[in-house]
């Protein structure tokens, strides 16, 4: 009987320190995955105030004007090689965003940021702009969108990879397509399509 005793009370004490030692190595490892990584935080959604994603659609029209008094654009970089493409060549702008192709047509914000030549074969330029809007709800909002820009394909499509105020966590893709392009002065005019992810 004292023998059985012992037995069970050996199996007791057994499971006890199983459970503590399990119990201590669960806290050790939560301990130093916090100390490890106490920089970064999941969050709810909610407490930023992020409600259901919708999807957006605009239809503005880009004037990229060199020429004039007051161009939107301007070479920053010519390319150093002596080449029908221009690659490495530069340019930044503060292109009027508008609602029609028309330069007189309702200004809805700007498109600001540079491009350049990226391709050694074909207009193959990199884009990097923010659209940032001046008018009603999404006064002050931006969209920024980088990508390739084929300029000779009839459409081009570039991604929305970011945007701040009405446009945060934003995602999606832009469609551009030439409405009109001037070889003199390099002036152009070019409606882009907007869908846009966001909340």
């Amino acid at each position: 009987m004292e023998a059985m005793s012992r037995t069970l009370l050996l199996q007791v004490m057994a499971s006890h320190f199983i459970i503590l030692a399990l119990l201590s190595s669960s806290a050790i490892t939560q301990l130093s995955a916090s100390s490890s990584h106490e920089y970064v935080q999941t969050l709810d959604p909610k407490l930023m105030g992020l409600k259901e994603e919708k999807l957006t659609h605009f239809k503005l029209y880009l004037h990229d004007i060199y020429s004039g008094k007051q161009p939107s654009a301007i070479p920053i970089v010519a390319s150093p090689l002596n080449n029908t493409i221009g690659f490495g060549f530069l340019s930044m702008i503060d292109d009027p965003l508008t609602v029609a192709h028309q330069a007189s047509s309702k200004l809805t914000g700007k498109a600001q940021g540079f491009y350049g030549q990226a391709s050694q074969e074909g207009a193959g330029l990199i884009m990097v702009m923010n659209f940032v809007f001046t008018e009603g709800k999404y006064n002050g909002s931006t969209i920024a969108i980088l990508g390739k820009n084929a300029a000779m394909s009839k459409v081009r499509e570039m991604p929305v990879v970011g945007g701040s105020g009405v446009f945060r966590f934003a995602r999606g893709y832009v469609q551009a397509s030439t409405y009109s392009f001037n070889q003199t002065s390099g002036d152009a005019i070019v409606g882009y399509d907007v869908y846009v992810l966001h909340y």
